[in-house]
């Protein structure tokens, strides 16, 4: 059995992509920072359904819990196959009211998280030769967003580390690639006002916000032997959002 670790599978997007990967028979280490009712449901629902999961504790802003989080993986599972980046938060503020402190905890968080995890967890990829790291970006690091300097800086950032973690890591066949959501209906857009929903609605050309199992479908490709030859690519998966721009 191939284990997947899932960062952020507490709920949205993460609880999608935990839930679709233990269909296809993964072991899925679901990662919570401090939602644990909501991650425990989670593995609920996985076990519920048959498949094998286990729950993992970390605040990944901490380096030596990230590395302790891939450690406590391996021990209770097995070795790491599939790695999906898919922790972050998200600050808004216009860039001269964004004080470096929201800066650096949002880079923290969605940036240097994920380079922790991917220098722990490609040591083993490394030695077995077979793996995925797929990194759960944003269309917010395409195009930029309003009043989110820090997010869409991380969130481009995760661009710039999945191509070079790529082509480090192709000798081993294993692959790194980015998945990048546009609006998607989960709690963080939940309350968007009314007159910017409209607006957003409006630049897509599908004419809708995505789901979570949208987004959940492309990274259960990019974790299948279907796609053993993708690497270092971008994936957008938002109605055509960024099509049009």
């Amino acid at each position: 059995m191939k284990i997947a670790l899932v960062t952020g599978a507490a709920k949205g997007i993460g609880r999608a992509i935990a839930l679709a990967l233990a269909r296809d028979g993964f072991g899925v280490a679901v990662h919570y920072r401090a939602s644990q009712p909501e991650a425990e449901a989670t593995v609920a629902a996985i076990r519920a359904g048959g498949g094998t999961a286990e729950l993992f504790q970390a605040d990944l802003a901490d380096a030596a819990q990230a590395e302790a989080l891939v450690k406590a993986v391996t021990e209770k599972l097995g070795p790491i196959h599939t790695f999906v980046s898919n922790a972050g938060i998200l600050k808004g503020n216009l860039i001269a009211f964004t004080k470096f402190e929201e800066w650096r905890e949002v880079m923290t968080a969605n940036l240097d998280a994920a380079f922790l995890l991917t220098k722990a967890v490609a040591k083993t990829l490394v030695r077995q030769k077979a793996g995925r790291i797929i990194y759960i970006s944003s269309d917010a690091g395409l195009m930029g967003d309003l009043m989110r300097a820090a997010y869409s800086a991380s969130k481009a950032g995760l661009f710039g580390l999945s191509k070079t973690a790529a082509r480090e890591l192709a000798a081993s066949r294993v692959t790194v690639n980015a998945v990048a959501p546009g609006i998607v209906s989960t709690d963080m857009t939940a309350d968007i006002p009314e007159t910017r929903r409209a607006k957003q609605l409006a630049a897509i050309p599908l004419g809708r916000f995505g789901t979570p199992e949208e987004v959940a479908g492309v990274v259960r490709f990019l974790a299948s032997d279907d796609a053993a030859w993708i690497t270092g690519q971008i994936l957008c998966v938002d109605g055509g959002l960024c099509m049009r721009s």
